[in-house]
């Protein structure tokens, strides 16, 4: 797309190789974590239950909503940076339906790791002076970097603006807050709010989970976002 074309799609972006970039690598990734935090989770659940709901089944929602959010965002970035699909099916209600379909998602991320967390309470070999010590220094950067994006970067953007409307392509890169440590601070640092939930109810189950989103979220950078932005803004 030449700087002067106001279309949404890009040439370089329509087709079924460019839509499929790096997911064979994100499919290999899935399978060898969701193995990885199975082996680290599983010893620690014995059956429980809390609000009717078994500590296996809070722990496949925990693995499997962000799966499904990922796969979700691959599928509508890539349609959209192709072909403008969403824009096409929804016209100006695109970004609204989008966050219909993305906040949701992001939301059940903490709200199951709690579950899982409470219903394999106190199974973490760590002490409770030294996993809520832990928790106290994470929670810091985590709830800075998610006050920096609200202020600084914008919730419509943080969802893929940029995939939507040309005017946030426009936009100069946020160096401010916590972006002023990494250019990344979302991925780096807004994850360790799980990382203390885990640590602060002692879950081994949880914390395995935490660490996965953690890992899985790089995934995503490295397979689905990092080739969407060399097509956007170039190399």
């Amino acid at each position: 797309m030449s700087s002067g074309d106001n279309r949404l799609w890009y040439r370089s972006a329509r087709s079924f190789g460019f839509f499929m970039k790096g997911q064979i690598a994100h499919l290999f990734a899935i399978l060898i974590l969701i193995p990885v935090v199975w082996a680290f989770a599983a010893p620690v659940m014995d059956g429980g239950t809390i609000f009717g709901v078994r500590d296996t089944t809070w722990f496949w929602l925990a693995v499997g909503i962000p799966v499904f959010h990922q796969t979700l965002v691959w599928i509508v970035f890539r349609a959209q940076l192709g072909w403008a699909a969403f824009s096409k099916l929804f016209g100006h209600f695109d970004l609204f339906v989008w966050g219909v379909l993305f906040l949701p998602l992001l939301v059940l991320r903490p709200i199951l790791i709690v579950g899982l967390a409470l219903v394999t309470e106190r199974t973490l070999m760590l002490s409770k002076i030294i996993s809520i010590s832990l928790a106290l220094i994470l929670i810091v950067p985590s709830l800075y970097t998610l006050w920096s994006v609200i202020r600084y970067f914008g919730l419509i953007r943080a969802m893929g603006g940029d995939h939507f409307r040309i005017s946030f392509r426009k936009m100069p890169l946020v160096r401010q807050g916590a972006f002023k440590y990494s250019a990344n601070a979302m991925y780096t640092f807004a994850f360790f709010l799980l990382w203390s939930v885990a640590l602060i109810i002692g879950s081994q189950a949880a914390l395995s989970v935490a660490l996965f989103e953690h890992a899985y979220i790089w995934v995503h950078y490295y397979c689905t976002e990092k080739p969407d932005m060399e097509i956007i803004y170039g190399s």
